[in-house]
């Protein structure tokens, strides 16, 4: 099983670096997370460098994708050489965005019909690309889940935990996150956001 996190230059930290934390949280033979990229390296928002662990041609063969955001995904979609190399399917993958990962989802035409979920500042680009945003944390339509707000990433891996892992796989990975004195609070919370859409 393989869950790839798309970074690509400008990535937001908490979107693929919680995601990653959470998503490492299945301990199973054969369960790999990996930040995948166009590049070998990667500089965040923030100036943190870190290197690629898959490529693109890797995402796309991946069973799980999730698409994370940054100040550059507007270059990102303007790209048609980078967007062309993108190619995901929804009949045999999972697919999530965060934030501005959310625009990604869109303009690659997989949004068609399905509501979502992206961060205040992307908003009006997602609805420029026709996509209806909900103004809610995290919304899924059958295997395409997107979400809002940097610590809504919690919920995009809880959602992907869930499905290929098991909800209490999801509980139990929320669960060691959180913080100590309001575990059962953030699991009751995380699992009110995802379970109706599991």
């Amino acid at each position: 099983m393989h869950i790839a996190i798309l970074t690509f230059e400008g990535f937001n930290e908490l979107d693929s670096l919680i995601a990653l934390g959470i998503l490492n949280r299945v301990k199973r033979p054969g369960w790999r997370v990996s930040i995948a990229s166009p590049t070998d390296k990667v500089r965040s928002m923030n100036g943190v460098v870190i290197e690629a662990q898959a490529s693109l041609k890797d995402a796309c063969d991946a069973d799980a994708v999730l698409v994370g955001s940054g100040r550059l995904t507007r270059d990102v979609v303007a790209d048609a050489a980078l967007m062309s190399q993108m190619k995901f399917d929804p009949t045999r993958q999972l697919l999530g965005a965060q934030c501005s990962g959310t625009l990604i989802l869109a303009r690659l035409g997989l949004l068609d019909d399905v509501p979502a979920c992206t961060d205040l500042t992307t908003r009006p680009w997602v609805e420029e690309a026709g996509v209806a945003v909900l103004n809610q944390p995290f919304v899924a339509k059958g295997n395409v889940a997107t979400a809002g707000g940097c610590l809504a990433s919690q919920y995009l891996a809880a959602w992907f935990i869930a499905r290929l892992e098991g909800v209490e796989a999801a509980r139990s990975a929320i669960h060691y996150v959180a913080p100590v004195g309001e575990k059962e609070v953030y699991v009751t919370r995380a699992m009110e956001n995802i379970s109706p859409f599991l």
